[in-house]
């Protein structure tokens, strides 16, 4: 072991992964080397200790992949974003109050809608639906007649009428219009079930966003009305004798805002519109920000898309005291405040947990390179490459590329024979990874030799599918933190970027957390044989959960949930398993009939018993084997590295 390798800290590793900078006090390292959780915000020194978490699992018989949520971050969030603004309301002297609504499209799981309502029980946290399937969800479980329910969305006279009959259960339902078409249905069904609404309209803000949903405000935004279209809506609800219907003012200038100063001007420009439809006649009581409260997911606390340059604290403090401000000077009453932050509630509750199961090293052939009798020049002289550290890295670089490329040549031509180019490709990743153990900070500096370092990089082989588990990273260029679960107290000392067992050249990890910055592979440890490493890929909560599709036929994962308990050992218990997807149910997903299949391969196997080319008992073995990997995971079963 190196002196360097000796003297590598847990400091060191939390510098590298950043685990506390995008951790928000939920995530850390602990002292042992594993990642180490504290989800609830009213106990910080209770710890949860991952490897014990990964113990258990193994212990329940749990493969992975596995979603592991922590119900009690979910918790802490729903409570952290609901005191924050009762008590910026009750520092600024706000005379609204905060009723805040979950959007269940950033994670419509029923565990994690049901945990939310509960946590947000007491603060009369609201739902709120963009569909009509999510609509129906969430009257089943927004029971709370204090509490509000969004209705986000395009919508049709179904949509409309079962929010109408929300209204007749009691429930604070507000439709927000989004295009005045709706506006005339609403009013239309509204007279036909004798029933008033709660109606919001949506402005197109002018202030535009920044970043990947930029286009969610402007003028050319999807949703929402113009400042002549709201007119025409105050007049139309005059006309029918329903403006005291008219409840809410809803804007949305993105997700994940990273500029404070863009919640600024949005809040601004709203709260503005606001005091002038009021002022106008419009009995408007709530006034709702839309959502765009942003994650630091890469730790750096910047303005990047993956980042954000502000606090909770201080963006609930930019929307009180700026909406108190324009209110007060246009002298009209402060509408209570509603927003709709999926993302910074759901975010951190859930991590992926995987395991590397191979690893592809470029590099790493053993072949033998022996001088034989009679080899080609070529052969002859890559091999003079080897070792030759006197000559300069750029010079030993360029012959080695020269001399592959000719090889590559001839050997198209049937000039050198296949061991020959097996020598060659051999020799050349030596002297590639030669060079680059050899450079210094001048010969560093040559571009062609700084790339050495990607171009050496391992693939780590992760038992998962990117596009059911992490959506985002390939779709958007998402960042999500990837960090080893173990051995942290251990430098790591091998280059990896992260490849799925999709086969799909896209499924990869391109970007990675380092050191503060974003890196196109990330150091991680060496795999040891026979022993597991599992990684965790983190901030998942939000979208990830639910956007996968079925590339490959890698279904949804099991799913592992977790509360932390003082009297526990470990402090924390499994409270529930969710299986995942099996093959047999993914297959079906796809309209295939896996009894017809199964039938159809019984038939193939008794053929071959009939011609004696298998015996009875050896073809109900391979009946069985493909029944029941059927009813099986659709990812690998691996439990260690092979």
């Amino acid at each position: 072991m190196s002196q360097e390798t000796q003297n590598w800290t847990i400091d060191d590793a939390e510098d590298l992964y950043g685990v506390k900078r995008w951790g928000a006090g939920y995530f850390s390292i602990g002292e042992h080397g594993n990642i180490q959780i504290s989800p609830n915000h009213r106990k910080p020194d209770v710890y949860i200790d991952m490897a014990e978490v990964l113990a258990e699992m193994e212990a329940e018989g749990i493969q992975f992949p596995a979603v592991i949520r922590f119900h009690d971050i979910l918790r802490s969030q729903v409570e952290i974003l609901n005191e924050t603004f009762r008590d910026t309301i009750e520092t600024a002297g706000y005379e609204g109050e905060y009723v805040g609504v979950y959007p269940i499209k950033v994670n419509q799981m029923r565990e994690v809608v049901e945990e939310i309502m509960d946590a947000g029980e007491p603060y009369n946290y609201g739902l709120e639906a963009g569909s009509k399937p999510e609509l129906m969800a969430v009257m089943a479980y927004n029971e709370n007649p204090d509490a509000l329910t969004i209705l986000n969305g395009y919508k049709d006279e179904d949509y409309l009428t079962m929010a109408l009959l929300g209204r007749h259960l009691g429930r604070k339902m507000i439709v927000v219009v989004e295009k005045f078409s709706e506006l005339e249905m609403l009013v239309r069904l509204s007279k036909k079930y004798k029933v008033d609404p709660m109606i919001g309209l949506r402005s197109k803000m002018m202030v535009r966003s920044t970043g990947k949903w930029s286009s969610s405000s402007g003028d050319r935004a999807k949703f929402g009305l113009s400042i002549a279209e709201i007119v025409n809506a105050m007049e139309y609800l005059k006309q029918h004798d329903m403006l005291h219907c008219a409840k809410l003012l809803h804007f949305h200038i993105g997700s994940q805002i990273s500029d404070i100063r863009k919640v600024k001007e949005a809040i601004t420009e709203g709260a503005r519109l606001y005091a002038k439809m009021v002022q106008m006649g419009m009995p408007l009581e709530y006034l709702d920000i839309g959502g765009g409260l942003g994650i630091d997911y890469d730790g750096s606390s910047t303005t990047t898309d993956s980042s954000r340059n502000y606090s909770t604290d201080e963006y609930v403090a930019d929307v009180v005291y700026g909406v108190k401000q324009i209110c007060d000077l246009e002298k009209v009453a402060h509408p209570n405040l509603v927003s709709e932050s999926g993302r910074a509630i759901t975010a951190h509750h859930s991590l992926v947990v995987t395991n590397v199961v191979g690893e592809i090293n470029p590099g790493a052939t053993d072949f033998d390179i022996t001088v034989e009798e009679g080899e080609h020049v070529l052969v002859s002289n890559m091999r003079e490459l080897v070792g030759a550290n006197d000559l300069h890295p750029q010079e030993r670089f360029n012959d080695a590329a020269a001399y592959k490329q000719s090889a590559y040549e001839a050997f198209k031509l049937g000039i050198l024979s296949i061991r020959e180019m097996a020598k060659i490709d051999t020799m050349y990743w030596l002297v590639l990874t030669e060079i680059h153990q050899k450079l210094d900070e001048e010969t560093r500096q040559i571009q062609e030799l700084e790339e050495l370092e990607d171009t050496l990089a391992s693939q780590y082989l992760a038992n998962m599918s990117i596009f059911q588990s992490a959506a985002d990273t390939w779709a958007i260029g998402q960042l999500l933190p990837i960090v080893p679960l173990t051995r942290l107290h251990e430098k790591p000392e091998v280059r990896v970027s992260i490849a799925d067992i999709t086969c799909d050249s896209d499924g990869k990890i391109g970007k990675y957390i380092e050191n503060n910055s974003i890196s196109d592979n990330i150091p991680m440890h060496r795999l040891q044989r026979g022993e597991s490493y599992p990684i965790g890929m983190f901030l998942t909560g939000a979208y990830q959960d639910v956007m996968g599709d079925m590339h490959n036929l890698f279904g949804r994962l099991t799913e592992v949930h977790i509360f932390s308990h003082d009297d526990e050992p470990g402090a924390f218990y499994i409270e529930e398993i969710v299986p995942g997807h099996s093959a047999e149910k993914v297959l079906e997903t796809m309209q295939y009939n896996t009894d017809y299949m199964a039938k159809m391969v019984k038939k193939a196997i008794d053929k071959q018993i009939r011609k004696g080319n298998l015996a009875p008992r050896e073809g109900v073995r391979w009946t069985d084997f493909y029944e029941r990997c059927l009813a099986g995971s659709t990812y690998l079963r691996y439990d260690k590295k092979a």
